[in-house]
């Protein structure tokens, strides 16, 4: 099924966090800014009704988790950064079905060329 078709969603945009993933030694020394989107895909219906947090997951609660995971220890890879994001959000939301997350670099070192970044992007449901 298409992401976008799967129905509400919490959306978070644009996450900023300092990390020290990478493949090359200097990004584990240095360090760089990483960039973040997440989708958690849950029924909002229920909290659009009463207005209250309790039936939903709290924004903070979210980016807090994304926080830990790349300000954590070092990754070699994105892909890594990503499914551990991914996989801690379904663990400890239990209203979450699903989450998107979209991982990136802005500031590729060691790479010559003029892009806007580079990244990933990964998607995990309670089956998969």
């Amino acid at each position: 099924m298409e992401n976008d078709m799967m129905g509400d969603k919490l959306i978070l945009r644009g996450l900023k966090f300092y990390g020290y993933h990478g493949a090359i030694p200097e990004e584990k020394t240095l360090g760089q800014m990483f960039m973040l989107d997440i989708d958690a895909y849950m029924c909002l219906k229920k909290a659009g009704l009463s207005d209250n947090l309790e039936d939903s997951v709290s924004y903070v609660d979210i980016y807090n988790l994304a926080k830990e995971v790349v300000e954590g220890p070092s990754r070699n890879l994105l892909e890594a950064v990503a499914e551990l994001i991914a996989s801690k959000t379904l663990t400890t939301f239990s209203r979450i079905t699903a989450v998107r997350v979209k991982l990136w670099k802005p500031n590729v070192p060691l790479v010559c060329s003029a892009l806007d970044y580079l990244g990933v992007e990964i998607f995990r449901n309670r089956a998969n």
